[in-house]
């Protein structure tokens, strides 16, 4: 067992709203909970006095209460809740006028913006006074072509006020990414930016908007524009728009509250599309507002006078994830823009000018700060920052050791894995417990997360799939145009029926924390040994000379597979026979000589989903010469073709 790298001290312990919770829990159950371990089996072993017990005690605005809690075992049909009523964006616009509840900044914004509770109500009112002049009503679908910034939060608050279905995806999607998604939810109002800045550059968005609307223009009854890069020519060029300005002018008014059943339709997320049309993910109001105050506050100790930031665009869940922040009481920072421009200080920078309490990020952005050399702690003042979250991908022991000898030695940091799928997560961090190298500290409350064999059976200590055996109120309450459920059930239950399979490979380790070794539909299988991509990311991406990597196994001729890694090279490194043993060299020493691959190959970047998430399958599909489904669902489509011209030199 390796030593923890951090450990809470007493004091944090006691005041941690988690031990509070714990305390309520031994009064509801009349059981001893010593520890969180304990705590988390009557959690999932009890799921409906678990969630009733959050419910009550984790500060819930509803209308009203369940007449049961908990209906049904299969986790694909429970129903948690029943007749309770509430409002999503009620639970958000909470606390006094003067309170801070959002700074906007980035380089979308000349200067910070600082956005009280009651300039956001204002706006909020304002917007939903706009949609109901359109006719939106519940059920009806908003849409949003938006970077992260203050209009984004408050169109999704004004539609979810009156029961409406909001969807976003940011302005890096290509016109396809955009339809594929939006054309299937048939929106009534679409919100688009004019352009985006990113990286000290302009962008203008405009035809792409106008043919966005154009393909829209059965279902939609407005288009409103926010003019990021010039709100004076924000709607040139595209018939029928009006500004965001004129769109919210009028008299200061109140938003107004619709009492909503717990699984009415707060959101529309979106599958990432790399094996064909996303899939449209429905979650409800209530699912996720709970599911996101027991993840703030019990999780991450989320309270009010926090500053909470994630490094986000909105067409990543991880937005929805931190808006929500405002329900535990914190303001939350929405950042417009690189997270390394003008330099890859930017976020550090941020955080102590705004205080940050809870700073969210990726392991990618973590390794990139260790090669450029900083040194946080040293160049800013970050004594409020209590929390480092990362999440995207796996985070490596590399990482760990960089953020508590560069970033801060007294900090939480909790990887946490979860996803679109259920719009928060299965394992995240727990303020009461120590954090241990490379590991996730715990399965969450109420998530009965297990790692199961091909034949049902739990394993401990090595690799399996990540399953989840109970209900859970955050899981979708549908997928969008599946009338008979069918695409649902396929997407989690087709392989242990009544079961969720994730898709992640994963292991619980001695300690109960989780290692997570990349998807489950990736892992490779050399001499019929599971093998998770993340083994081999991480020894190879902690070398200097390497920027990014990506493995994927290739059968051969004699009905194995054969492991292949790409390496994307650091500016000014010459791949030689000399890096290529030190990199095999490296993998044998740190992973296993069954990890080495047969053969490396140099390629300018690594494709990745808009969301930033490496896709091995659509690599190896190209490999082999099969079609890639949806190029337009990757960032960097045009990445895929040095894989293509590398086909012959793999299969050699």
């Amino acid at each position: 067992m390796s030593q923890p790298l951090w450990t809470p001290s007493d004091a944090r312990v006691a005041r941690a709203q988690l031990t509070r919770f714990r305390a309520q829990a031994e009064d509801a159950s009349g059981q001893t909970l010593e520890n969180y371990d304990q705590l988390w089996t009557w959690s999932v072993e009890n799921p409906a006095s678990f969630w009733k017990l959050a419910w009550e005690s984790l500060g819930v605005v509803r209308h009203q209460e369940p007449s049961v809690i908990l209906q049904g075992h299969d986790i694909s049909s429970a129903t948690w809740f029943k007749d309770a009523t509430l409002n999503y964006a009620e639970n958000l616009l909470q606390g006094p006028d003067d309170k801070v509840a959002v700074i906007a900044c980035g380089q979308g914004y000349a200067a910070p913006r600082e956005v009280t509770m009651g300039e956001l109500r204002t706006q909020v009112g304002a917007m939903q006074r706009f949609l109901l002049q359109q006719g939106v009503e519940a059920g009806d679908r908003v849409a949003a072509f938006l970077p992260n910034r203050l209009e984004a939060l408050v169109t999704m608050l004004a539609a979810s006020s009156i029961g409406a279905i909001y969807s976003s995806s940011s302005p890096d999607f290509g016109l396809k990414g955009v339809l594929d998604r939006f054309g299937q939810i048939a929106p009534k109002v679409l919100v688009a930016t004019d352009g985006s800045h990113y990286g000290g550059k302009s962008f203008d968005t405009r035809d792409r908007v106008a043919q966005i609307a154009d393909a829209l223009s059965g279902s939609l009854t407005a288009l409103v524009m926010v003019g990021v890069v010039d709100p004076a020519t924000c709607t040139e060029g595209i018939p029928g728009a009006i500004a965001w300005d004129e769109a919210l002018a009028g008299p200061d008014v109140l938003p107004t509250f619709t009492p909503l059943p717990f699984d009415h339709p707060l959101y529309i997320l979106y599958s990432s599309g790399t094996t064909g049309v996303p899939k449209c993910i429905v979650h409800g109001a209530g699912g996720t507002l709970l599911q996101h105050l027991k993840e703030h506050r019990l999780h991450t100790d989320v309270q009010p006078g926090d500053v909470v930031f994630y490094f986000t665009t909105t067409g990543w869940m991880m937005w929805n994830w931190l808006v929500s922040g405002l329900a535990a009481g914190a303001s939350i920072v929405l950042w417009d823009g690189s997270p390394a421009y003008p330099s890859a200080a930017a976020l550090w920078e941020m955080a102590e000018q705004h205080r940050v309490t809870v700073f969210g990020t990726s392991p990618k952005f973590l390794s990139m700060c260790e090669k450029e050399g900083l040194c946080p702690k040293e160049q800013f003042n970050l004594s409020r920052l209590r929390t480092v979250l990362s999440t995207g991908s796996p985070l490596s022991v590399d990482n760990f050791n960089w953020v508590y000898a560069s970033v801060h030695p007294d900090v939480q940091l909790a990887s946490i894995c979860g996803g679109t799928d259920i719009v928060s997560c299965f394992m995240l961090g727990v303020p009461t417990v120590p954090v241990y190298p490379g590991e996730i500290q715990r399965r969450g409350l109420g998530m009965a997360v297990d790692a199961w064999s091909d034949d049902r059976q739990p394993i401990r200590g090595q690799k399996a799939e990540l399953v989840c055996t109970a209900p859970f109120p955050s899981r979708p309450v549908a997928f969008w145009n599946d009338p008979n459920g069918e695409r649902y059930h396929a997407a989690y239950f087709s392989t242990y029926e009544g079961v969720w399979r994730h898709g992640d490979y994963i292991e619980i380790t001695s300690n109960n924390g989780i290692v997570v070794y990349g998807r489950s539909d990736a892992t490779l299988n050399p001499g019929g040994v599971r093998i998770g991509t993340a083994e081999i990311y991480r020894p190879v991406e902690s070398m200097d000379q390497v920027r990014e990597s990506i493995v994927v196994g290739v059968p051969t001729a004699d009905d194995d597979v054969s492991v292949v890694l790409f390496v994307a090279l650091q500016p000014g490194v010459t791949f030689d026979a000399s890096l290529e043993q030190a990199i095999k060299k490296r993998i044998r020493a740190l992973a296993s000589p069954r990890h080495v691959p047969r053969s490396i190959h140099v390629v300018d970047a690594v494709p990745r989903t808009l969301s930033g998430k490496k896709v091995e399958i659509a690599v190896r599909r190209t490999l082999l010469g099969e079609d890639v489904a949806n190029r337009d669902a990757l960032a960097n489509p045009e990445a895929l073709d040095a894989f293509a011209a590398l086909r012959d030199a793999v299969h050699a």
